[in-house]
């Protein structure tokens, strides 16, 4: 992946910089020494390294405008990072820029139960947004796989999902308000204790901008009552085509699971290893779990095993107990990083329509054997957000380019049949240059011409979501000489 050479005017203004930077901020919230740097050098998307110029923690709304005021000020680009385990390089840095980290702003700032909404600082993570209401009975929808770690600033930059996403919602279904900075340092709220505030829709905008308009310190959130009850079934199938075709039957049938969850016969048996679940010998598994009262759960399951059985299933199991319902979750929660365990890999999420699961994974299928890599499904299959992982050899010259052309394919089939290039992870740097697969020219006209309004200069994450080639004049049209 080609990033910008770094900028020799912003280079040699390191020490103005750093010394700006140190008036306004703690002593401890600001990193520059080598060594320390390399902990902010890439993303969970680590092919991709490189050390920025300084990183800054702050505390508090008031330092990050700060420092952006001063980075704005002398044209140094500004790289926003909640927790770092985007997997698109969504915060990659470059040579020339400050990651701007937000890990350190961790407060819940209101819990209000009776409008069902909590205000949280955004480097909180998903799942302690829930810790903090489960007492109460309440809890965030929103639950990508990497919760235990992920912060709200990432999961508003990439809209991320998860597991349940199929019934609740994405992250922008359960955001209710931002607190922004914008690259100047000015600080907006957009948004408020409900959905649909009154005016423009700018926090449609905000939410998978990327870290593109403005940096989110501030988030209020919708929290919903627990359920009264789940209950999840284990499908294993033959083959991948069949599975897929199960799933499109259970969304035609109008039937809504909380989670419909898919994985092959490779991520199946790496996934067992790893974890001792005891899946079946099968080349497809289906988790698909229904939630509400027993009779409700009771309803929806007459249907969905109906159709289950009716596409010939290998096995079909059903939980009795809350400890079975664990296990058949253990091995999906794990998969990632069982996969890992077997080789590198590269995880995309093209979002595809649900009725071309079986010819998508069929393709993909044959698009591995031409290329010699190895492929493990896993992903959320109710809304069709696909998570292939294609496995490779890092240390093997020219396997993470084959991987890549290969991903690149994936991707581009997912457009074709209707979907898009990604469904929760962002474009970052991972999908920049496939952007012109699936928009044309005037379409990223009018999504740079946004950034304008929100980042005049360029300054905010300014080589990720669009093709170099396309943002070069924006990039390196308007940069003031600071002297």
């Amino acid at each position: 992946m080609q990033m910008p050479q770094p900028d020799p005017r912003v280079l040699a203004l390191k020490p103005r910089l750093l010394s700006e930077l140190r008036a306004v901020l703690p002593g401890d919230a600001l990193i520059d020494a080598p060594a320390e740097l390399l902990a902010y050098e890439c993303d969970a998307l680590s092919a991709y390294r490189c050390p920025p110029l300084a990183v800054v923690l702050p505390r508090s709304t008031e330092e990050v405008a700060a420092a952006l005021k001063i980075c704005h000020a002398l044209g140094v680009p500004v790289v926003p990072r909640g927790a770092g385990t985007s997997l698109a390089g969504g915060a990659l840095p470059t040579a020339d820029s400050v990651v701007l980290g937000l890990m350190r702003m961790t407060a819940v700032l209101e819990t209000d139960y009776a409008n069902r909404l909590i205000r949280v600082e955004a480097g909180r993570t998903n799942l302690s947004v829930s810790g903090a209401v489960e007492a109460e009975g309440f809890f965030y929808a929103p639950d990508p796989s990497s919760q235990l770690a992920c912060a709200i600033a990432g999961n508003i930059a990439m809209n991320s999902g998860g597991a349940h996403c199929l019934k609740y919602g994405v992250t922008t279904n359960n955001l209710l308000g931002v607190k922004m900075v914008l690259m100047d340092g000015e600080v907006i709220e957009l948004g408020g204790a409900h959905l649909d505030a009154g005016g423009l829709d700018l926090m449609g905008l905000v939410c998978g901008s990327e870290g593109q308009l403005g940096v989110v310190t501030e988030a209020t959130l919708r929290i919903l009552p627990k359920p009264e009850g789940a209950r999840p079934v284990l499908v294993g199938y033959a083959s991948s085509e069949i599975a897929g075709a199960c799933v499109s039957d259970i969304i035609e049938a109008g039937v809504v699971p909380v989670a419909i969850e898919f994985m092959d016969g490779p991520c199946i048996r790496a996934c067992d290893d790893f974890s001792g679940a005891g899946y079946p010998d099968c080349e497809a598994l289906l988790i698909i779990e229904v939630e509400g009262s027993d009779a409700e759960i009771e309803e929806q399951l007459a249907v969905i095993l109906e159709i289950a059985r009716r596409h010939d299933p290998v096995e079909l199991r059903e939980s009795t107990s809350p400890e079975e319902s664990a296990r058949i979750w253990l091995g999906r929660k794990s998969a990632f990083g069982a996969m890992g365990q077997i080789n590198d890999y590269m995880c995309l999420d093209g979002t595809i329509p649900v009725n071309a699961l079986p010819l998508v994974l069929r393709r993909i299928g044959e698009m591995s054997r031409d290329c010699g890599l190895d492929v493990g499904n896993v992903f959320h299959a109710g809304d069709g957000n696909m998570h292939p992982l294609i496995l490779y050899n890092a240390n093997t010259p020219g396997e993470l380019e084959k991987c890549e052309a290969f991903g690149a394919e994936i991707l581009k089939l997912c457009v074709e049949v209707g979907g898009c290039l990604t469904g929760e992870h962002g474009v970052g740097i991972e999908k920049r240059d496939l952007m012109e697969v699936q928009y044309a020219p005037a379409d990223l006209e009018a999504q740079m011409a946004v950034k304008d309004v929100f980042d005049p200069k360029w300054l905010l994450n300014p080589a990720k979501v669009f093709p170099l080639a396309v943002s070069a004049p924006r990039r390196e049209g308007d940069v003031r000489d600071v002297g």
